[in-house]
């Protein structure tokens, strides 16, 4: 055991001593010692019941015979950081959790670990960690909340955010909006649509790393807790069998997380974090590829913003295993590939019936011939830029526009709600990207607010920055060269045409190479400002949106 590192031999008798000093029985010297990562706090709706699951897993390890010990991780609510200083240490946390996480347990040499996180940042920061450290590892997340209910129709986060917007065009009063606020979010859990919580903790039962219903068991259904002493169990079982994060996430593994994340119509973050995580594994993993898997992976859920459906529905129709085994009737997917269940995906996933054709759309019957995101390219995104295209209304995904350039979020927000922005715009969002920010911000709401507003259906939103899974419409993100590093975002003027078409994967504006060359030659950098503490050591060392904005040592 890794642990003997630390418990057995005379060498070893001061480190017995500190575990002496933990209250450590003689049996419990003997045993494996696994790390529970706990995300609890008490700031986050999503980790508030954390402290449950944690004691659940400590239960089920002890019951195979391992000794629990708990550590903490830390968690940001992007829904409290939104629209504000916050977001900028949203993303940065990533990779905070990951280095904290392999710094705990190589440290105190554990033998495996159970990961307990469940929101945003979180849920890909540990899974990058895992693939870092690379013991037996499970994850088992803290569950999506219930949708809230207001006039007898479904509602979730991105109802609230777009609320705002309604509200500063007169459709909704003082009083609809505070009852909106006491409503939409009413219980603990991952906000309750396919935002990029609930889609990376979905994953994780993808890339095998997650039991069945991680990703979608509501957290205050007592499953949960069931579900979190298994994880429990799991590992013991993990640790006696040698499999270990990088035997589980392989490249095959990879792909078929792009497969159902494009049946799912997961959130855009995810095409941020894959590539973070299987770097971490190994693994080299281009989202050019994600249009090629889109060509021939039908969109199976409309789950909010996308559509009317929540977890919770998900959940009630068989879950992420049944859009697994929808997808497997056509061959979709690699189904050999070894689980933290010890079996196969296609063992996991045999018998996982679609309980609602509604929910979840049979193959033969998707919502489209092709998958929820797409990658754009073009003179605008040179390298990429990314959409949910699920989310899209039929009439934006072919759009011209004049833009509308602003080089920060809070002056493209009081234009929005200053009724300054019209049908046919196309909002510019610039210097919001990894190193821009720095930190890349979401940019739910300026799209809620857009949306809120009643300009869906006509307005078009592009940025070098990033959106909630709860954004909606034509939102087109992590452009890529950003405009810090003088991408051609940066070059884009004020009424210039810009060109989306979704359908054939451009992002283009209409200006000539000449005149591109001259804005280049006349380009200044917009200042930054003084940047301080921790933003100032991942601005040097942040890459692009399309490598994942991992981070890299600066180059001398």
């Amino acid at each position: 055991m890794r642990s003997d590192n630390v418990k057995v031999g005379i060498k070893q008798a001061p480190h017995r001593s500190l575990f002496n000093a933990l209250g450590f029985t003689e049996e419990e010297m003997h045993k494996p010692l696994i790390g529970i990562v706990s995300s609890y706090n008490e700031i986050v709706p999503g980790h508030m019941n954390l402290d449950k699951i944690v004691n659940a897993v400590k239960l089920g390890v002890a019951e195979a015979g391992g000794v629990p010990v708990v550590f903490p991780a830390i968690a940001v609510c992007d829904g409290i950081a939104m629209g504000h200083q916050g977001m900028k240490y949203s993303l940065v946390t990533r990779d905070l959790i990951a280095d904290s996480t392999e710094c705990m347990a190589l440290a105190h040499q554990f033998d495996g670990l159970v990961m307990v996180p469940n929101c945003d940042k979180n849920v890909p920061g540990l899974l990058m960690a895992a693939a870092r450290i690379n013991i037996p590892t499970v994850f088992v997340s803290g569950g999506p909340m219930l949708a809230g209910h207001l006039g007898g129709k479904k509602r979730s986060l991105s109802s609230m955010f777009e609320a705002v917007g309604a509200h500063a065009a007169g459709k909704m009063t003082d009083e609809e909006v505070r009852e909106y606020e006491e409503k939409v979010c009413p219980t603990c859990g991952s906000c309750s649509g396919m935002y990029t919580a609930n889609s990376m903790n979905c994953l994780t039962e993808v890339l095998g790393m997650g039991l069945k219903g991680n990703g979608t068991i509501p957290a205050v259904y007592s499953e949960r807790i069931k579900l979190a002493k298994h994880a429990g169990m799991k590992v013991m079982e993990m640790l006696e069998k040698n499999i270990r994060p990088r035997d589980i996430m392989t490249e095959d593994a990879f792909i078929n997380a792009l497969t159902v994340d494009m049946a799912l119509g997961c959130s855009t973050n995810s095409m941020l974090h894959l590539p973070a995580i299987a770097h971490e594994a190994g693994v080299e993993l281009n989202v050019d590829i994600a249009n090629e898997i889109s060509a021939k992976t039908p969109n199976l859920c409309h789950l909010a913003p996308a559509g009317p459906t929540y977890m919770e529905d998900l959940n009630e129709a068989g879950g992420v295993y049944a859009v697994m085994n929808e997808l497997n009737k056509k061959g979709l997917l690699k189904t050999d590939l070894i689980t933290v269940t010890g079996k196969t995906i296609a063992e996991n996933i045999a018998g996982c019936e679609n309980k609602n054709p509604e929910v979840i759309r049979p193959i033969d019957n998707p919502y489209s011939e092709t998958g929820g995101i797409a990658v754009l390219k073009g003179n605008l995104a040179p390298d990429s830029g990314v959409v949910k295209r699920s989310a899209v209304a039929p009439e934006m995904m072919v759009h011209e526009g004049p833009a509308r350039v602003f080089d920060c979020e809070e002056d493209a927000i009081d234009a929005i709600l200053g009724g300054k922005i019209n049908p046919g715009d196309v909002v510019v969002i610039r210097y919001e990207g990894p190193k821009g920010g720095p930190g890349m911000r979401e940019m739910l709401n300026p799209t809620s607010a857009i949306a809120g507003m009643g300009l869906g259906e006509c307005v078009a939103l592009i940025t070098d920055g990033r959106f909630s899974g709860a954004s909606r419409g034509a939102s087109i993100g992590h452009v890529s060269p950003e405009a810090a590093v003088g991408g051609n975002i940066a070059l884009v003027e004020e009424g210039d045409i810009i060109k989306i078409n979704i359908p054939e994967n451009t992002l283009n504006f209409d200006v000539s190479e000449e005149e591109l060359s001259k804005r280049r030659a006349a380009w200044v950098p917009k200042d930054p400002g003084e940047i301080t503490g921790y933003h100032k050591r991942y601005r040097s060392m942040v890459t692009s949106a399309n490598r994942g904005a991992i981070l890299e040592a600066p180059q001398s």
